[in-house]
């Protein structure tokens, strides 16, 4: 059974997570060993970055509402709640987007959440 070299693949391995390291000082960006862990750790923040910023996001869409709802004399949870009693399928980024975009937009959304939590409140009593 012949020997199996691996010739270029160890090269082309190496040079991938060289080219990854472009731009890191020193010897991160020289020499293999120090690269490749520089390359995982960054790789690592990478990820949980992603993860992080939908987080941060939400938070934001979620304070703009909060905004606009006390506007329209509204608490954020009443407006969510209306919204499902009232059927309007709308998400929290396009919620906020028309808050500060389109007030008057989101105050005739926001209406509508009113006038379904009420007809909830009149017909429970």
């Amino acid at each position: 059974m012949p020997r199996a070299k691996r010739g270029n693949k160890r090269t082309e391995k190496r040079r991938k997570i060289l080219d990854l390291a472009k731009g890191y000082r020193g010897t991160k960006s020289k020499l293999y060993r120090s690269a490749k862990e520089s390359v995982e750790r960054g790789l690592n923040f990478a990820y949980t970055g992603r993860k992080l910023k939908k987080r941060d996001f939400r938070k934001l869409w979620i304070v703009r509402i909060n905004a606009a709802c006390r506007l329209n004399d509204m608490k954020y949870s009443q407006f969510i709640h209306g919204l499902s009693l009232a059927g309007i399928e709308l998400d929290r980024k396009s919620l906020a987007d028309l808050a500060v975009k389109q007030p008057e937009t989101f105050a005739t959304i926001a209406g509508h959440a009113k006038d379904a939590l009420g007809k909830q409140q009149t017909a429970a009593a």
